[in-house]
This record gives structure tokens, sequence and C-alpha cells, in this order.
């Protein structure tokens, strides 16, 4: 008599193997790199596709818009369809749009392509955090893995201007896009080969009204905080948009009071670890890529460094992020999650705010310390968060609550860049806007971790069922 590979696997649930992990971990790569890879390429397009300043502004941004937009409504979609099926469906339509950037003729064409990038990230995401959770039902080894995923977000944003400088300085800026395909299609590969289909809500419907609102909700308050950095925090137009994303949240939490089928049931957002970890996500977000951000403005604009040195500066906030998951998978299994969190947001607090106070023009060898404690910590909280939302949530609404940690995330990445793209170019000098800038990271560093300590689960894992 055989046993199907579902059975076999929830009876020895650490023998699966890293193939699942890889195949996950391979998508979700993919779309972060292409957060952070474009930046240093825009410049390029621009002039290649005589661009206007919009257009290029919207090649960058239409990807975060849909990206983070549309997060909620892929969550939904892994739920009712299967998890497996609309990462996949993820992975294709970004492979694809990615070939379409590569080969696109014009500026409007590229943006439209780029739009259709975000919707295949937002259809990857939330399903990756549900297939690690299906695949690795052991609380300890979840652990480990989700700590791995975790990491893939910070190598991939850190990478991705030393990798966009390296292509576009070598191959050209069409290959930013075309790396892409080579990883989609063993990412697509891997998934159908060594991850388990997973199980459907068939009879649940899509609230599409609370999906729109969820949209609108996003993309006006992302498109928002791009703007602030910008245009300032007063400006009418950021002001409108910000009002308009608290009205359509407001019409979302009516609509799910009233709905037969909600995106994720209130009751679960009143939960306390479920809330809370989101919380955290966001502020440990805001702090690492408010940091990225303007340490790559002060590397370029300040100290002159090209794309490429400046990718190499940033790569010890990048080189801590995979040792750190790795140690904090290992560790929870006996302090639990809290400790881990803690610890991570103290130390990421205590790096940022040591830059905060090194001086006006500090040497490179006094910043690595600061950008090692922020890659750290940062990583080091980023397994426990996850186990926490993923645990506070019955498997079938795992792809929605996924979902609501990772928007959360982004929201907290779009407010980061914003806030310190807004305090360089307001403060008296440039120096100054740094300072400052790391000094709020820090006290939202702090804030996680007090938020940590009140709502993550301080039970080792390996006591978990």
């Amino acid at each position: 008599m055989t046993t199907s590979p579902d059975t076999q696997r929830r009876r020895h649930p650490t023998s699966v193997g890293p193939a699942p992990l890889l195949a996950v971990c391979a998508g979700y790569f993919m779309v972060i790199l292409d957060v952070t890879i474009i930046n240093v390429a825009v410049p390029v397009v621009g002039r290649d596709l005589s661009a206007s300043l919009t257009g290029i502004q919207w090649i960058t941004d239409g990807y975060t818009l849909a990206f983070a937009g549309l997060l909620m409504s892929g969550g939904a979609l892994g739920d009712r369809l299967g998890n497996r099926r609309v990462f996949c469906w993820g992975v294709v339509v970004f492979t694809v749009s990615s070939a379409a950037c590569a080969f696109a003729p014009s500026a409007p064409l590229l943006v439209a392509a780029r739009l259709v990038e975000g919707l295949g990230a937002a259809l990857i995401v939330p399903g990756s955090l549900a297939l690690l959770q299906q695949a690795y039902p052991a609380p300890a080894v979840r652990s480990w893995a989700f700590g791995l995923w975790g990491s893939m977000a910070g190598i991939a944003a850190s990478a991705g201007p030393l990798l966009g400088g390296l292509l576009v300085s070598t191959l050209g800026w069409r290959w930013v896009f075309l790396i892409n395909l080579p990883v989609g299609v063993a990412c697509l590969g891997m998934t159908l080969r060594h991850v388990a289909p997973s199980a459907r809500q068939p009879a649940r419907a899509l609230d599409w009204p609370a999906q729109c609102a969820v949209v609108a909700s996003v993309a006006l308050l992302t498109g928002a905080l791009n703007e602030a950095g910008r245009r300032g925090w007063a400006d009418p137009a950021v002001l409108a948009g910000m009002g308009l994303a608290a009205l359509t949240a407001a019409v979302f939490v009516v609509r799910e009071r009233l709905a037969r089928s909600p995106v994720l049931p209130l009751g679960l957002l009143r939960s306390r670890a479920m809330s809370g970890a989101a919380a955290i996500g966001l502020l440990f977000n805001f702090g690492f890529y408010g940091m990225l951000f303007t340490a790559s403005l002060y590397f370029q604009h300040q100290r002159g460094f090209s794309a490429l040195k400046t990718g190499t500066a940033l790569f010890p906030a990048v080189a801590m992020t995979m040792f750190a998951s790795v140690l904090s998978g290992r560790l929870t299994r006996r302090t639990g999650d809290r400790p881990l969190v803690v610890f991570g947001m103290l130390l990421a607090a205590l790096g940022l705010a040591g830059w905060a106070a090194a001086g006006a023009d500090p040497a490179y060898a006094l910043l690595v310390a600061p950008m090692m404690a922020a890659g750290f910590g940062t990583s080091f909280a980023l397994t426990g968060s996850t186990a926490t939302v993923m645990g506070a949530v019955p498997p079938a609404y795992s792809g929605a609550a996924s979902a609501l940690f990772n928007t959360t995330r982004q929201i907290g990445s779009a407010t980061g860049v914003a806030l310190g793209g807004s305090l360089l170019a307001t403060a008296a000098d440039h120096q100054a806007g740094l300072r400052t800038s790391m000094a709020v990271g820090a006290l939202g560093y702090l804030t996680a971790a007090g938020l940590a300590w009140l709502c993550v689960s301080a039970k080792p894992n390996s006591q978990e069922r």
C-alpha cells in the first residue's frame, strides 16, 4: 500500500528536505529584488527610452503600488483556490511580465509591464508563507524555514543596487529584468515537483467590495508616502491621499463586519499576537528599509560612491541576515520567539542610534558595526514575528494572514523610505537629515521591542502542538 506525499509529510515532517524551501525562496527573492534592482538602472532607462520624469517615477513606483495594493487579494485567492496554484500563477505572470519589461520599446509599455509584474508579485508572496507552513508543520523546523524565507528580503533588497549596478555597467539595463527568467523557470519547476498541492476553500466567496477597498487603501497610502518624499508631508496631494486611504480603510472595516465571508475575520485581527506581530513587521521594515535608502543616498551623494561601490558599502548589513536567520531558527526551539524578537529589535535600535551619534562625517569603518547590527537584529526578529502571525490563524486563513503581514511590512518600507527622503530634503544639511532619520528608525525599533514583549509568545517552539 502506498501513501501520498502529503500523508508522508504529516508522518515525517522533518524529512521533507530543503527543496520546498528553495522553491518558495526563489520566488520571494525575485519579488524583493525587483523593488531595489531597478533604482540604479532608472537613469539609463530614462535616457534610452526618452522617458519624462513622471515616466521614470512610474517605472519605479508602479511595481510597488501594484504589489502592495493587491497583496490581500492574492492571499484571499490563495485560500480559496489553493496556495500552490496561485503561487505558480504568480510566478508565471511575474516571469512573462519580466520578459515584457526587458523588451519594452517605450516607457509607457515598460510602465504597463511593471504594473503586471506587481500583480505577479502580489500572487507570489502570500502563498509563499502559507506553503512553508504546509511543507514544514513541525514548529521548530517551520521557524527555521521562516527564518531563511525572511533573510531573502534583506539579501535581495541590499543586493539589488550591487547587482543592478553590475548588470547595467556590463550587459545593459534590459538584463535587470532578463535575470528573472531563469530564476522564474527554475522556481516554477521546483514548486510543481517538490511542493504538495494545497487545500482549497471553494465555498468561501471572494468579497470583491472588501478587496477593492483594500486595494484602494493600500495604493492610496503607498502613493501618498512615495510622493511625501518628493513633495513634502504638508503637500495637499499627500494629505488628500492619506485622508482617502483612511476613508477606504474604514469602508473595509465596515464591509468586513457585514460580510458573510470576510477576507480576514475581524476576530482574528483582535488577536494580540496577530495584530501585534503585524505592527512589529511594519516597524522593523520601517527601520531597515529607511536605513538602506538613506545610507544609499548618503554614500552616492555625499561620498561620491558609484552604484557598484554603494552596493558593496551596504554589504555588511546584508551579510548578517542569513546568519541571523539560521541562528534564530535554531534558538527558538529552546527560548521561544519573544526573547529573540526583543533582542533583535534592541540590537537594531542600538545600531541606528550608534549611526546617529557617530558625528557629522564619520569614517566608513565606524558605520560598519551599526549596519551589521541593523541587519542582524532585523533578520533575527523576523523569524519569530513571522511564526507568531502564522500561528495565530487557522490553516484556512494562512494566505490572508500572510498577505496582511506582508502588506504591513510594505507599508513600513514605504513609510521609512518616504520619511527618510523627506528628512534629507528638508533638514538644514544632508548630515543632519541623515542622523535624524537614523534616530527615528531607532525609535521605531524600540517601539517594536516593546510590542514584542507584550504580544509575542515566550513558549519554546519545541513545546508547541
